[in-house]
């Protein structure tokens, strides 16, 4: 026993220290780990009512004008004029279409032949340039009869005819070495009152190889054409059917041109 003697006071001397030792904590235990949910991958955002971009102004345009031809008849004095008091400066007479025949003021071509035309011509003065007017008054008159001017008529009977309808046309056509033609075809216009009774003032402005054409005040059309230059003036009455067709002509007035 004497042996085990000096280890058995080692041994209570290793416990003795341990017991007065201080108590350390233990050591926290590991973090729990909070699952993180899946990966959300970003998508764009759909705009239904897209803002209205911001309008830029738009630089403002110089316009650059075309002058208005004015169309207005110019003239200055007056050449002649007739009232239709006497007869002696017209053809007159009563023809196979039907018969031309002087009245109070006025000159009467009424046609009875079936698509008759009647025409009668003021001969003495030719007239090249000039600006003229004349009163029409068909009486008797019905779709495509037709009444008008003759215009720079030539010896040789060439011409310009100034056309108004009974439908409520007008046109132009050439005559040339005994062919019509149509410098300018039939237009339908307001200015041209259709049927009869009725009055319209017929006007030609030319100069040259310009011929410009007027009813009741208003512009129609114009004719560039220098085949006939001068000539004398008439009037004409044409019927489309066989039906009668009876127009009256007056006051007439021829000015010098501007």
């Amino acid at each position: 026993m004497g042996r085990f003697y000096p280890l058995l006071l080692l041994s209570m001397l290793i416990l003795g220290l341990s017991s007065c030792a201080p108590l350390m904590p233990p050591p926290p235990p590991p973090p729990t780990e909070t699952p993180l949910g899946p990966t959300v991958t970003p998508t764009a955002t759909t705009v239904w009512f897209p803002p209205t971009p911001t309008k830029t102004p738009m630089p403002t345009a110089t316009l650059s004008l075309t002058p208005t031809i004015d169309t207005r008849p110019q003239f200055g004095s007056l050449l002649f004029q007739d009232d239709f008091s006497t007869s002696v400066s017209w053809s007159s007479g009563r023809v196979s279409d039907g018969r031309i025949s002087p009245g109070q003021n006025e000159l009467s071509l009424v046609v009875t032949r079936e698509k008759g035309y009647l025409y009668s011509l003021r001969p003495g003065v030719a007239l090249s340039d000039f600006y003229l007017e004349i009163n029409a008054s068909p009486s008797i008159c019905r779709d495509g009869d037709e009444y008008g001017l003759l215009l720079r008529v030539s010896p040789d009977m060439d011409f310009y005819r100034f056309s108004l309808s009974c439908r409520g046309e007008a046109r132009v056509d050439r005559i040339l070495n005994n062919a019509a033609s149509s410098p300018q075809p039939p237009i339908l216009s307001g200015a041209v009152p259709p049927g009869a009774p009725s009055i319209s003032r017929l006007a030609v402005w030319a100069v040259g190889k310009e011929l410009r054409f007027y009813a009741n005040g208003e512009y129609l059309f114009t004719v560039l054409d220098p085949t006939i230059p001068i000539g004398i003036i008439g009037v004409f009455v044409r019927a489309a059917t066989e039906d009668m067709v009876s127009v009256s002509f007056s006051n007439l007035k021829v000015y010098k041109p501007r």
